[in-house]
């Protein structure tokens, strides 16, 4: 069955962070109340002289931004571009998808987040070296990054000795 939504009739909820410059007004999670099984969608709203999410990239989702209102700075692995009314965004997979919005104007810019859900996503986070195992919200620091095999080397020792053979 098809759901309309009206994003001027929706009620939007603050989300302020620890760090002030990172702030935006969200829609309830309208993929929830419709049961989207593999798209995670949302209207934000930037307040002027905030930033959207950290600068990031997904490793298994993708993403479109579509301005309903306003103007914002977008952030990507290429530069900058300014994006108003109308314009549509899609970020890949991996380190091009990069991007972040801030909002330059005296006007709060109004946004459809679109992603994609197929399980588990890892995002990254290039300014800060940090990766995020969604939807758990596990952060790690990249430089924590080790061998494959390190700590492996005594795996017999998980084995009971009479199934292990001995060369």
């Amino acid at each position: 069955m098809a759901q309309i939504f009206n994003e001027k009739k929706l009620s939007y909820e603050l989300r302020q962070s620890p760090i002030p410059e990172f702030a935006w007004h969200t829609s309830p999670k309208l993929a929830e109340i419709v049961g989207s099984k593999h798209l995670q969608f949302d209207i934000r709203s930037l307040d002027p002289g905030k930033y959207s999410y950290p600068y990031h990239f997904h490793r298994n989702a993708e993403e479109i931004f579509v301005i309903l209102s306003g103007n914002a700075m977008l952030r990507t692995p290429d530069g900058f571009t300014e994006l108003s009314e109308g314009d549509i965004v899609f970020f890949e997979i991996g380190p091009t998808g990069a991007h972040q919005l801030y909002n330059h104007t005296v006007q709060p810019c109004r946004f459809l987040d679109i992603r994609t859900i197929m399980g588990m996503d890892v995002c990254e986070y290039p300014d800060s070296n940090k990766i995020n195992i969604l939807p758990e919200q596990e952060i790690y620091q990249t430089e924590d990054a080790v061998d494959y095999y390190k700590g492996e080397d005594k795996v017999n020792e998980n084995w009971p000795p009479e199934i292990i053979k001995k060369p």
